[in-house]
């Protein structure tokens, strides 16, 4: 094009680029029209040249993995199932001991059918459990089914959906919230609620959803179909054309799309120390009045119950450990504790039973249950704080 060419002519090829006819050119010596070069006509002319503002590409959606909940449900149904192992006397319980590596009793309630490797096996109206030392494990439980393995790989169905996680980050989820794929690498597909979104992990990736068709090249260039403006193309040079009939504009490279990310590993089981054992806990009420560590009267039946138990168990050490809730200080609560300890003790070896038995208190250490709820009392917890424990080492 000549750099001499007129308004007139820059005009007539803007029309004609829009699919308008030119206006027709004058008669040999007739005037210009007029009208064709008013500056209203000439800014019409200009506004058909679209900016790159005007055509920005609409942003992909990151791939949004839902939360995986992992093992933790199926571990708080396993602890909530270990109930009792016997109850010959009302107030009286009995459960599998767990120690940790130093020998210390572990102060919550323990597993059941524990090898001497460590694992767990045990079958409840809870569900059916299967779990490793390692912490591995196969978890059937309420309407849930957990596989986990020792590296944190496994799959979990439940309500939300069916997830399959690999240890290197890579898995698939089937759900409510669609079906989402992902590689570990940074690529992966969604298909959901957006529409069908596809990361390839190397800054390319593809959007089909309610802005239409988009596609993002790794050098920046992409394709737009489906949007206000039709077809957008994206050369990723810095130029590109919008339109079914192409129209040239400056345009941005697009920048790369970010990888999308990787499914979380699965929690494992976490057994709670290695099997030491069994914990024979009494309720307060059935040895003590309320804050005395005088034995009752009527409570010899228990202890003579308790008394024959005992002497048929082979036991490495026996242990008597007296709790108290949080009533009253500390100092107090500890001597408390000590004393009940101690009268247990004596009142089992009058009856033949536990003569190596030591005594041990922990005042308000060791709950078991919140002594206040939401900063109110919480009477039942302290009640069941209010306990003393023979911890029988096998």
């Amino acid at each position: 094009m000549r750099h001499g060419i007129t308004t007139l002519t820059c005009l007539s090829l803007l029309l004609a680029a829009c699919g308008g006819t030119p206006p027709a050119g004058p008669a040999a010596g007739d005037a210009a029209a007029p009208a064709a070069t008013t500056p209203a006509s000439v800014a019409a002319a200009v506004a058909e040249v679209l900016t790159a503002g005007s055509v920005e590409f609409p942003v992909i959606p990151p791939i949004m993995v839902p939360g995986i909940v992992g093992s933790g449900p199926a571990q708080k149904r396993l602890e909530a199932s270990m109930q009792a192992l016997i109850d010959p006397i009302a107030g009286i319980t009995v459960r599998p001991a767990n120690c940790t590596t130093d020998g210390a009793l572990v102060n919550e309630s323990g597993f059941t059918n524990i090898d001497a490797q460590g694992n767990l096996q045990r079958i409840s109206e809870q569900g059916v459990f299967e779990i490793g030392a390692d912490g591995s494990g196969h978890v059937v439980s309420d309407g849930e089914v957990v596989e986990v393995a020792a590296d944190g790989s496994g799959s979990i169905v439940n309500d939300a959906g069916v997830f399959e996680v690999r240890a290197d980050g890579s898995g698939t989820y089937v759900g409510e919230f669609g079906n989402i794929e992902l590689d570990g690498k940074g690529g992966g597909t969604w298909i959901g609620e957006f529409g069908s979104i596809e990361n390839r992990g190397d800054g390319s990736g593809r959007w089909v959803g309610e802005e239409g068709s988009i596609e993002i090249n790794a050098d920046g260039s992409g394709t737009w179909i489906g949007g206000p403006h039709g077809i957008v193309e994206n050369r990723g040079d810095g130029t590109g054309t919008v339109g079914a009939v192409e129209k040239e504009v400056a345009m941005a490279p697009l920048p790369p799309l970010p990888p999308a990310g990787r499914f979380p590993l699965l929690d494992t089981f976490k057994p709670s120390g290695a099997p030491c054992g069994f914990v024979i806990t009494l309720n307060d009420k059935v040895l003590f009045d309320f804050d005395k560590a005088d034995i009752r009267a009527d409570a010899g039946q228990v202890l003579d119950t308790l008394a024959t138990a005992l002497g048929t168990v082979q036991a490495g050490t026996l242990e008597v450990r007296g709790h108290t809730d949080a009533k009253g200080s500390d100092a107090y609560n500890q001597d408390l504790s000590e004393r009940r300890a101690r009268a247990v003790v004596a009142a089992l070896q009058q009856r033949g039973a536990a003569m190596e038995a030591t005594a041990q208190g922990y005042g308000e250490s060791q709950p078991v249950a919140p002594n206040e709820v939401d900063g109110k009392d919480n009477p039942g917890g302290r009640q069941l704080n209010r306990r003393v424990e023979i911890f029988v080492r096998t």
